[in-house]
């Protein structure tokens, strides 16, 4: 098994200048896809069960998949919830054989979000499992604003809640399906300059692609979120295959079909993280 956590992967990257990819999963077709992408780029990968991903799938289930792909995998797997709400979220996701939880308290009066993520830091911790936080809140495409990371805010908050990694909000945007937008690098130096914890860019689809290749290798964010991008790779191969024959109805012959185009997709991705 090469089941590992966040903390595993995350550590060496920031000590050796390299960044490690979290793949929003939605179901078996994309985690397969995203591991033997991962194989074939000989990297370690980060499987993330967001909450849309979890309304279709419960959290056990998740798992399990997670822990199955892991076990016959050839480079690092770590399984990640992504966008844990509450303590509940993370807590079942920790019964549920996860190794890495990330609570998203961003939304919150910065005491309050210290004060629990602090708390499900010391949950994960006994378990043997990493946690992720955010501070400053990451906003969504056409939807809910950024609010941008507070330097001092995040020596705070990175100090005082002991996380493994911490979510920043730097000019990134979820669901963002261009890459017109890029990041606040003043921004991200300075929170550099007062932590030491490894960094994590939530919707990085919209990062343009040579801003995310030198950043990883030239910064302390070692976690890319991917999610959008890979959607898209994963939509147009399933609309490919369901086009091609509108006599087909058996799904596993039209699923089959989104395999090569979304490893290949994937492997583009990984490839701007990778190290020397």
């Amino acid at each position: 098994m090469t089941l590992v956590t966040l903390a595993d992967v995350l550590k060496p990257a920031l000590r050796e200048g390299h960044a490690v990819a979290g793949l929003v999963t939605l179901g078996w077709e994309d985690m397969r896809a995203y591991v033997a992408a991962a194989e074939a780029e000989a990297v370690p990968v980060i499987l993330q069960a967001g909450p849309s991903c979890r309304d279709h799938t419960p959290l056990p289930v998740l798992g399990a998949m997670f822990r199955h792909l892991a076990e016959g995998a050839s480079v690092p797997v770590v399984a990640h919830l992504d966008h844990g709400y509450t303590a509940e979220d993370c807590r079942i996701a920790i019964d549920s054989g996860f190794t890495s939880v990330m609570f998203d308290g961003s939304r919150k009066p910065l005491a309050e979000n210290i004060d629990e993520t602090a708390a499900i830091v010391e949950m994960a911790r006994a378990a043997g499992v990493s946690c992720e936080g955010e501070i400053g809140f990451v906003g969504y495409s056409g939807g809910e604003g950024s609010a941008g990371t507070d330097p001092d805010e995040a020596e705070q908050f990175a100090r005082q809640t002991g996380v493994d990694a911490m979510a920043i909000s730097v000019g990134n945007v979820h669901l963002q399906q261009d890459k017109q937008g890029g990041l606040d690098e003043d921004r991200i130096r300075a929170i550099e300059a007062v932590t030491q914890v490894p960094l994590v860019i939530h919707g990085g689809s919209g990062v343009p692609v040579a801003q995310r290749r030198a950043l990883a290798h030239g910064s302390a964010i070692c976690k890319f979120n991917i999610g959008t991008e890979l959607r898209m790779a994963f939509g147009t191969a399933l609309r490919s295959a369901v086009n091609s024959d509108p006599d087909r109805f058996d799904r596993v012959q039209i699923l089959r079909e989104t395999h090569t185009p979304l490893v290949a997709a994937t492997r583009t991705v990984l490839q701007a993280f990778k190290g020397a």
